[in-house]
Order: C-alpha cells, then structure tokens, then sequence
C-alpha cells in the first residue's frame, strides 16, 4: 500500500498522523482472545502515542495473555472498564469486524468522536471513520511499523519490540508465505534499534507452559485425516479446558504441527467454548484452498491461508458441515 493513494475507504498515512497529532486522549482496542499481533499493535502504537505526550488507554475484552505478559509494557492492558472512557479518538487494530473488539471493550471506547481502523484482514469491512486496512501485510504491526517510520513517530524501546514480536508471531516465525523482503528489512531495522533478536525469541517460543503440552498429548487422540491426505484436523472438547485448567491463549499456535504434516493443504482446528459456540480455525498451504472463502460461508473471515469462524454447536455437526465445504472447494480446485 503507498501511503500516497488513497482509495474512497483507506486513509493516507498523512490522514492518520493528522489524527494521532491533532488529538490528545485515545483508547487502543484488539479482538477478543488477543494474540501476539494483537497485543504487540496495542503496545507499539500506543507507546509511540504516549512518546508524543498522549493520553492512551490500552483497552482488550479479554485482558493480557499470560504468554505475552514478558513484553515491555505489557501491564498497561486492561480489561475494559464499567463506564465509557472520556477519550477523543478509538483505534480497532488488528480486528476484521468491530464486533470481536466485544461488547465490555466497544462500551468503553462509546464516548470517541473518531474511529480509525488498521488492520490486515481481506475480510475487513472497513468500519472506521478513517480506514488503514492492507491485506497485502503479514501482520498489523507491519503496518504500525511503516506508520510510525513514515510519519516520523517515536519508536521506544517498547514499540520496536512489540511490533517484533506482532509480526513473528503473526508469520509463524517470518516462515508463512506472506514474509516479504520487506518484513525482513523491518526486524534488520527494528534489530539496528536494539532489538535483542535471541532474548524476545526465546521468551515468545521457548517459554511455554506444560499444560499447553499436555493439551497438545489430548489432541493428538483426537487426529484425523482425510482419506487422500490433503486435510488433517484435531478437536478440544470444553471438558479437556476444565480438566487442564487452560487459559485461551494455550491453544494458539497448535494448529501449526498438523499443518506441517507432509501431504496436508489444509488444517483445522475444532474448539468447543464454554458458551457452546464452536471456534473452527483453518490454515492451508495453497491459496486454491481459500480458506477465508470458506469461513465467510458461516460467518467467519481471515486471509487466503489463516482464517476462522464462531459457529454454532453441537462440535460434531460444525465439524462435518466444515470440513464437508472444504471438501467442496478441495473438489472444485482439482
């Protein structure tokens, strides 16, 4: 995205920093069970915004992940509170319908007279006042990262390795197809900054709980795939969230090991939440097998290789009429 062309729904660069400058009090908000590009965009603009002397709230639904909770800075997540903050403008980053910013979260930020909306998702709908959406990106904080180099923000040590770490998490360790050159050139920037590369790699990857593990040894049980190999899927009953006490975040990223199975183009996660929805997340290797086309059939959305949907329950009757639609699309690619 040039940052000069606008479109009648993407704001220039310059038309946000007029915002960000202009106005003094923000609340900053990321979707319900946030991840690392969620978090990291909160922390990187938001620390950028209080360099410039601004007053910023950092706003999620469901509060800091245990697992994020080693970034600089972190502490300033809060969950959202009983009455609207008195701020002038609320950023949505890294969320492809305002909705997942939650009902707690969308209440607090209420009293905004402008919303600006950045983001990655194709399937965004482009609700903010102000407009910053590019799927072409590997993550939002890539985005934030040419924001805030191309409008001259500050960048603390606090912004430099929360966008690290918002686009590594988010390209699975710079390893999905949506790396570009570009990403790279941004960690050797943010590495030139100061980044200690082998320090926030170690506490992102190598610091994991051992339910999360024992939560992997319970889906393994659960392990399917398709008679010609292309679709492998695994399935998290509430129950085994009880019985291992976990928390939202230990599932993340699990998805990955039956993606990195020799002969599967497509992955799926099956998860049963406590209000009896079903979270289905989806992966493939090959964008024939659009994924995002098929959450936006039940609702959901994402990009071409990572997408998702909450759907109704019971598990086994979201399992068959997902897997049947990919079965479908697996057919009509071939």
């Amino acid at each position: 995205m040039s940052e000069s062309t606008p479109t009648p729904e993407n704001a220039t660069f310059e038309q946000i920093g007029e915002v960000l400058r202009s106005h003094n009090s923000f609340i900053l908000l990321s979707h319900v069970r946030p991840d690392g590009d969620a978090i990291g965009s909160q922390l990187a603009l938001g620390f950028a915004l209080m360099a410039m002397g601004k007053s910023v709230r950092l706003v999620n639904e469901d509060g800091l992940p245990e697992n994020l909770a080693f970034l600089a800075g972190s502490e300033r997540i809060e969950t959202p509170p009983t009455e609207p903050l008195d701020v002038e403008v609320a950023i949505a980053l890294d969320t492809a319908t305002k909705p997942r910013l939650g009902d707690g979260a969308l209440h607090a930020a209420s009293k905004a007279k402008i919303w600006l909306n950045i983001d990655h998702h194709v399937s965004n709908p482009k609700y903010g006042d102000l407009n910053l959406i590019d799927s072409t990106s590997p993550a939002t904080g890539q985005i934030l990262y040419d924001l805030i180099t191309k409008l001259g923000l500050p960048m603390p040590a606090e912004t430099r390795d929360a966008i690290y770490v918002a686009v590594s998490t988010d390209t699975g360790s710079f390893q999905y197809p949506s790396t570009t050159a570009k990403t790279y050139d941004m960690a050797a920037d943010l590495t030139r900054r100061g980044l200690d590369v082998g320090g926030i790699n170690s506490k992102t990857y190598d610091e994991q709980p051992f339910r999360k593990l024992e939560l992997m040894r319970a889906l393994l049980l659960t392990l399917e795939r398709s008679p010609d190999g292309l679709v492998a899927n695994w399935m998290m009953r509430d129950q085994t969230r009880i019985d291992l006490e976990l928390r939202p975040e230990d599932s993340e990223g699990l998805i990955d090991i039956i993606r990195a199975i020799r002969g599967v183009q497509v992955a799926v996660f099956f998860e049963e939440l406590p209000d009896g929805k079903i979270r289905v997340s989806m992966r493939s290797k090959d964008r024939r097998f659009d994924v995002c086309n098929i959450a936006t059939q039940f609702g959901g959305g994402g990009h071409a290789l990572a997408a998702g949907i909450r759907m109704p329950g019971p598990v086994e009757e979201a399992k068959t009429r997902v897997l049947d639609a990919i079965r479908r699309r697996i057919d009509e690619a071939k």
